[in-house]
């Protein structure tokens, strides 16, 4: 039996995906979250073997708790479920220890295959990401951009989100102070000194939606 964990913002969504997979005789859904938060919490606590994860949700998004699921001893492999198809998107989950892309768009038959692939160990993108990814890597690399460390990209997520500094230290357990000190050095790094540029930057990095 595959151990299923599903993150999407939407009860819709979540409640579908959940109705849809309870119906495989080999899968088990053991937790449901709405946001990324949400989601580390309960992996922690139901312990799945997959994670598919809503690559659009609030206060920490889905590539982000894939990315911090890839760092535990021993986390669920994870699948990022999205309506991005562009290869920036597709090669930062990849490098993120994403094991999964789905696109929303494809049959919800995909979205159980993808999971019993990659439960078994392989690697699953939805057809037409496979040729994003070659296209990707045939063409020349563009110059990097600015890198910013897992702690960063959740306040950037959060300042777009509007969300003030006494939230941001709330949400991510940490002191007004020391919020206000990520908040600070984030500005610095990004020379973005108000909340706009910040807010545009972090939707240009697919952090957030419009």
């Amino acid at each position: 039996m595959i151990r299923v964990l599903v993150a999407d913002d939407h009860a819709i969504v979540r409640e579908g995906l959940r109705a849809l997979l309870s119906r495989e005789p080999d899968l088990q859904v053991v937790a449901v979250a709405g946001d990324g938060h949400e989601a580390l919490r309960l992996a922690q606590e139901t312990r799945p073997d997959v994670a598919a994860l809503d690559l659009s949700m609030p206060l920490l998004n889905g590539l982000e708790a894939a990315r911090q699921m890839a760092a535990w001893e021993r986390g669920p492999r994870t699948i990022l479920l999205t309506m991005h198809a562009d290869d920036r998107y597709v090669l930062e989950a990849i490098r993120a220890g994403v094991r999964g892309y789905v696109l929303k768009k494809q049959a919800a038959a995909d979205l159980v295959r993808a999971i019993r692939e990659v439960a078994s160990g392989a690697v699953y993108l939805s057809p037409t990401i496979s040729a994003v990814v070659t296209d990707a890597i045939r063409t020349p690399a563009p110059a990097p951009e600015l890198r910013l460390t897992p702690r960063e990209r959740e306040v950037l997520q959060l300042v777009a989100e509007g969300k003030r500094t006494k939230e941001i230290a709330t949400i991510l357990g940490v002191s007004v102070k020391t919020a206000d000190a990520h908040r600070t050095r984030l500005m610095q790094k990004l020379d973005l000194h108000d909340v706009a540029g910040l807010t545009r930057y972090a939707i240009r990095q697919g952090l957030t939606e419009p």
